[in-house]
């Protein structure tokens, strides 16, 4: 699937680099030289994001497109407006997340219309490539002893609770549909208290486990989950969309070389390859880059 799209922003956003993997900030410093040509490729602040957009640097590599990744750049009302004003090239996005941002078909739920949706709303400036199975939903995970305490099965099953609780999740989780407005509007879930932590993180693991949040924001492919015996809460109204893995670049680096290259990854890439590798990354503590080499290589 392929569509020319336009991305309305907000200027005022600064744009700051938290960290640097294999690659420079935005402000153009590098610690590689890489040309005018190369493609660079951002990241989200979390550590599978900065996976993929490694396996997509790795693939393009392979091709003979210089790739180069700023991982860690942050949320996406930063990366949307660095996509647009040029400072990076290339971004995995997720689908739902992305429909929810761009203020897209709120009744679209399934890998399908989700995607649908996206390619009728994403404006002009930037090309949406294949999808990839591989899927990656925010969920609301506790612990098993919360859960027994409080017979909770689906997030529908907080709300005569969720008053005396601590939500804990990153800043945007209170602007968010799959957050604190999804919560209200889908399940009438007010929390006493939110409490912002990194998206599924060490803070957010010592958190739940140490009693200063009771609920927490999470991705459906975290290790931390299962390493953790957390139970992840079902979400029967879709608060969170399908969120499959997409190649998002922009319009004017669609080179057919590039494009091929992309689509080839999007179409081998699975959730429990995800899962794999995430564990690989936050238990085993492997190199993200690493992990993306050994990834592109076994494709």
């Amino acid at each position: 699937m392929k569509k020319t799209l336009f991305v309305a922003t907000a200027a005022a956003i600064a744009i700051s680099l938290v960290g640097c993997a294999s690659a420079g900030s935005l402000d153009g410093s590098s610690s590689e030289s890489t040309s005018g040509d190369a493609i660079t490729i951002g990241s989200a602040n979390f550590s599978e994001n900065v996976l993929i957009a490694h396996i997509y640097a790795e693939a393009l590599n392979d091709a003979g497109v210089e790739a180069n990744v700023k991982p860690n750049i942050g949320s996406r009302e930063v990366i949307v407006p660095a996509l647009q004003d040029g400072s990076i090239d290339l971004v995995p996005e997720y689908s739902g997340a992305l429909l929810a941002y761009l203020g897209g078909d709120d009744t679209a739920f399934s890998s399908a219309d989700v995607l649908t949706a996206l390619d009728d709303v994403v404006p002009e400036g930037l090309t949406l490539l294949e999808a990839a199975e591989a899927e990656d939903k925010d969920t609301l995970v506790v612990t098993a002893e919360t859960a027994k305490k409080y017979n909770l099965v689906s997030i529908a099953d907080l709300k005569p609770v969720a008053g005396e609780m601590v939500l804990g999740g990153p800043p945007e989780t209170k602007d968010r549909r799959a957050g604190v407005p999804g919560l209200k509007e889908l399940y009438d879930v007010t929390f006493g208290e939110f409490k912002s932590v990194d998206l599924g993180g060490p803070l957010t693991v010592a958190g739940l486990n140490g009693g200063d949040i009771d609920v927490a924001l999470m991705f459906t492919t975290q290790s931390a989950i299962a390493e953790n015996g957390f139970v992840s809460l079902e979400d029967p109204e879709y608060m969170s969309l399908a969120e499959n893995i997409i190649p998002v670049l922009r319009s004017d680096r669609t080179d057919p070389k590039i494009v091929e290259s992309l689509n080839a990854v999007s179409a081998k890439l699975t959730t429990e390859d995800l899962i794999r590798m995430n564990r690989e990354i936050e238990v085993d503590k492997k190199d993200p880059q690493k992990v993306a080499r050994a990834y592109v290589d076994s494709l």
